[in-house]
């Protein structure tokens, strides 16, 4: 048997992390077993699906590098790939109104023309006695011929017929042997009633099984969830005469102590706008931009996460290698993945970690990586020029390479070079009230040590700022103020690598800058 697993989202404008670490299970299991990935787009919620919606989340699955071998092509035509296309379920209602059509000739599904009204009552009469409302429609148990012909006279909403007095019994890689009466389970619409255009549409629970069994899958890995849909689903499989997959419901990501749901995304809160606006956002484009969020993969990707950093991170929500290992890179995933590792008890998303992760994996990327990946960030904030002249680029390696495992992100680089590449610092007000101005003298005198210094590198700078300025208090006030002056700033990396990096010649037309502008009373108007 070749394993085939599946993942299907919904085109609503967004790729959330629930749905990615779902999708990843899938996509693990299918490889560890030599298997098939197939990717499904959900598309039948007409009202919150849209067909543009698709390409990013393709674009998504791309960036990851989660290929699928049968699915949407990843230009996001609304084309697909593979022995089974189309592979859109807005494209297969053919095939799911021919698959209820066949139940309803075999007598397991029917027509159901009960009123809401009659509906009310008898659930009232349920609570009167004291019993579970389980709905069973008004043609039920007419003769199936009778229900074919009256049907295809006056369309409603079609049923399945559940079978009563039966336990529905399966087996769960992750919660173990589940059972339920079919007493207990209302009968479930397969087809709706007529739309406006006179369509009857398959639900989610009815397309999703015709397409499983059309696909051939045979493993369902989905979220905790879906288990309740499970049993119903398992009678639909049977009622089309088909064997179902064997099934894995996968725990809940949650955040905060919550489900991370898709339907109610967290607002930004002001560090994430702050670190948007940093890789060059604007207000107005964060506002336009619902799909920047710290629940969907695209604020990750924006930020400058590297997707395998994202992708261990993934991996470790719900699953784990042994009771102790983070770092888990892909290939030691793929080696090792199985169900039996997989948790009950919810994940808890934790974007600190996620953060460390990220991290750990950018002690690895080489410099000359860094400054690639950083480009777009530093042009879209205005600080470099495209072509990038070389040497910027040779700058910009001396920044990375001072910055060191400082900078964990590929935007972070903005925040490391904006003050060196700046013709003039963009002075903070307050980083001047508090150290340059009270150090104004200091600075002046030290100038011309700095002026005399040879060679201008940063061991030759330090040994003669700490000649210059020995004492604890004198030297701290100085390395402040020589700071503010130099980049407008009272944080970054390195002093004299800072130094270093500029030059002599920037360094003293920046500190004379500096020198006049303290002067100046408008100086806290300046940026």
């Amino acid at each position: 048997m070749t394993v085939r697993t599946r993942f299907a989202p919904s085109p609503t404008g967004y790729l959330h992390i629930g749905g990615v670490r779902t999708a990843l299970f899938n996509w693990l299991f299918a490889r560890r077993h030599g298997g098939q990935f197939i990717l499904r787009i959900d598309d039948t919620d007409t009202a919150r699906n849209r067909a543009e919606a698709v390409k990013p989340i393709l674009d998504g699955f791309a960036w990851l590098g989660l290929t699928w071998d049968e699915g949407p092509t990843p230009d996001g035509s609304g084309a697909s790939f593979g022995p089974h296309a189309p592979y859109f379920q807005s494209q297969r209602q053919d095939k799911y109104r021919a698959a209820a059509m066949r139940l309803l000739e075999q007598g397991k599904a029917y027509p159901d023309y009960t009123t809401p009204e009659e509906q009310e009552q008898r659930r009232e009469l349920a609570q009167r006695l004291r019993q579970p409302y389980v709905h069973r429609g008004s043609h039920r148990d007419h003769d199936p011929a009778d229900n074919v012909r009256l049907y295809r006279e006056r369309p409603a909403p079609l049923l399945l017929k559940v079978p009563l007095g039966r336990i529905v019994r399966f087996h769960d890689h992750v919660r173990g042997t589940v059972e339920v009466s079919t007493d207990t389970i209302r009968d479930p619409v397969l087809l709706r009633a007529p739309d406006e255009q006179g369509h009857c549409r398959a639900v989610y629970a009815f397309a999703t099984v015709v397409d499983d069994i059309d696909f051939r899958i045979t493993h369902v890995i989905r979220a905790e969830e879906h288990l309740t849909n499970t049993p119903v689903q398992i009678l639909i499989y049977e009622a089309l005469g088909a064997t179902p997959p064997e099934f894995a419901h996968i725990p809940l990501v949650n955040y905060k102590g919550e489900k991370m749901s898709k339907r109610k995304l967290p607002p930004l809160t002001a560090d994430e706008i702050a670190r948007l606006k940093a890789c060059g956002w604007t207000e107005e484009e964060l506002r336009r931009r619902d799909d920047l969020n710290i629940a969907t993969v695209a604020y990750y990707r924006e930020l400058g996460y590297l997707p395998a950093a994202l992708i261990n991170y993934l991996v470790r929500l719900g699953w784990s290698l042994d009771d102790s290992s983070e770092y888990i890179p892909l290939e030691v995933a793929l080696q090792h993945f199985s169900l039996e590792r997989v948790t009950k008890a919810p994940a808890n998303f934790d974007e600190k970690k996620l953060y460390w992760l990220q991290g750990e994996y950018m002690k690895r990327v080489p410099a000359a990586e860094k400054v690639e990946r950083g480009l777009p960030y530093l042009r879209r904030a205005g600080l470099v020029s495209d072509p990038l002249p070389e040497h910027q680029r040779q700058r910009l390696l001396q920044i990375v390479e001072a910055a060191g495992e400082r900078i964990k992100l590929f935007s972070d680089l903005v925040q490391f070079a904006a003050p060196l590449l700046r013709h003039d610092p963009a002075y903070d007000p307050a980083a001047v009230e508090k150290a340059l101005r009270p150090a104004t003298e200091l600075l002046r005198s030290f100038r011309s040590v700095l002026a005399a210094a040879e060679p201008f590198d940063a061991p030759t700078l330090e040994n003669a700022l700490r000649t210059f300025a020995p004492e604890k208090a004198a030297h701290k006030a100085l390395v402040a103020a020589t700071r503010v002056a130099v980049t407008g700033v009272t944080v970054g990396f390195g002093l004299y690598e800072t130094l270093a990096i500029l030059g002599k010649e920037e360094v003293l037309r920046r500190i004379d800058l500096a020198l006049t502008l303290c002067d100046n009373p408008a100086l806290a108007g300046r940026s």
